[in-house]
């Protein structure tokens, strides 16, 4: 049974940062695209960053670039998510997920992924 579990979530305050990690079990030990998606109350969830096996990422969205870094360690199947200078608008879940293969049209979005984590919640107090 795949298992994706995501910590380092909390409560922290605006220009503070957190590290997430999320660990993957069982199934495949060669997940081709990991990646981190956030949702926010009352809105849909949203594209993050993604790292493939290879260590190449995705672009980040413009309010994120240069405060958010995306990384993993293939060899304990684990994706890390650095987030800097925190701002309360990054309050949300963030959630991560695992494909197996990479489909460069649907990867921002949550059909290029085979299997998500529950989430963790991060909350940015000002």
């Amino acid at each position: 049974q795949v298992q994706l579990v995501e910590s380092g979530g909390g409560l922290v305050q605006a220009g503070g940062s957190l590290r997430l990690s999320c660990a993957a079990s069982g199934g495949t030990s060669n997940w081709y695209v990991m990646g981190w998606f956030r949702q926010a109350p009352g809105k849909e969830r949203e594209f993050v960053a993604a790292v493939a096996w290879t260590n190449r990422t995705t672009p980040y969205a413009g309010s994120l670039k240069g405060r958010f870094t995306i990384s993993r360690d293939n060899a304990r199947n684990t994706v890390f998510l650095q987030m800097n200078s925190l701002k309360p608008d990054d309050t949300a879940v963030y959630y991560c997920a695992a494909a197996l293969s990479l489909t460069p049209a649907i990867i921002t979005t949550s059909r290029g992924y085979d299997y998500w984590g529950q989430g963790t919640q991060v909350t940015v107090s000002s």
